[in-house]
């Protein structure tokens, strides 16, 4: 099968990428490659370093499958620019569906967030609830959602709102929740927690992947919002999690200028066959085991907000 991957070189992209290539797929990554290129070479492999932005010489002959990873990730990347933001993760995304549909693609996977429900006090957040984004990224990614849903009679549109992603990646990220505090505990010996209340919910990096192949194994399945998320845990438990396995002290902030909360539920997904196989704890082990090991560089492009800052990323 001949799969495009929009970010491929990314955190979750890099996994997706040797995954599917594992599976015997031909796949071709488009990345700005910002971050860099952790991808080995492949003969089944064909990387183009491009803007999505510059849509019209991405190449989709022959593309059955197309997996819509690239985007300006989480609040604080987007906050830098907030027209880039719009002009990647909307405008672009549009553009893209527009030649897929004219290429006769015939799956289209987008990575959006299960930030777009906004604050919830439901304690099970399904896909049946309003959304409410309280942030420019969150909005984006709601509104590339409709966008999307708007061509679901000319294409199979399977929207993925995952959870917090955790765990390794070749394209390491240490700005997301349980990553950055394994890594605090790992180099600081501590864990510093602003508030601690607030509830996230999380997927585990293998687990996110092996959403990804579920759909691309059942085509058929209805399109539409789906969520990918098993553990909704407060960033205390949290912490509490990683001092059992890393041995480290809890400094607890009052002072909280994060104050988002929100839970996620996944029976929606769960319902298609799909089955839950990795944990947080597995991924904090594993992190853990590297960093030990030395098989964990701590690059300057693991932490996002500082590394676009010096890329003078635009």
């Amino acid at each position: 099968m001949n799969i495009l991957v929009t970010g491929g070189c990314g955190y979750t992209g890099s996994i997706l990428v040797n995954a599917l290539l594992e599976d015997n797929h031909k796949v071709t990554v488009i990345d700005t490659m910002w971050f860099g290129n952790y991808l080995k070479k492949n003969k089944k492999l064909k990387i183009i370093k491009l803007d999505i932005r510059d849509y019209e010489k991405i190449p989709l002959k022959n593309v059955s499958t197309v997996f819509h990873l690239a985007n300006i990730a989480n609040d604080p990347s987007v906050e830098l620019n907030p027209t880039l933001s719009w002009e990647v993760n909307v405008l672009a995304t549009q553009k893209l569906i527009e030649k897929c549909i004219d290429f006769n693609v015939k799956q289209f996977i987008y990575a959006s967030s299960g930030s777009v429900y906004g604050f919830k006090k439901e304690k099970k957040v399904t896909e049946n609830l309003s959304l409410l984004p309280i942030s420019v990224y969150n909005k984006t990614k709601m509104i590339a959602e409709r966008v999307l849903m708007s061509y679901a009679n000319k294409i199979k549109i399977h929207l993925i709102r995952p959870a917090t992603v955790c765990g390794y990646s070749p394209r390491m990220r240490f700005d997301v929740s349980v990553n950055m505090l394994t890594l605090q505990a790992l180099t600081k010996k501590k864990i510093t927690v602003f508030g601690g209340s607030q509830i996230r919910p999380n997927i585990n990096i293998l687990d996110l992947i092996n959403v990804y192949k579920h759909f691309l194994k059942n085509k058929k399945l209805k399109s539409g919002a789906y969520n990918a998320g098993f553990e909704n845990l407060s960033i205390i438990n949290l912490a509490k999690k990683i001092q059992k396995i890393i041995p480290c002290k809890i400094i607890i902030k009052k002072n909280n200028n994060d104050k988002r909360s929100y839970r996620q539920n996944s029976d929606k997904l769960l319902s298609t066959s799909f089955k839950k196989h990795f944990s947080v704890e597995d991924a904090i082990i594993d992190i853990k085991d590297r960093y030990y090991n030395k098989n964990l560089q701590i690059l300057p492009s693991a932490f996002t907000v500082s590394w676009m800052k010096k890329q003078k990323i635009k």
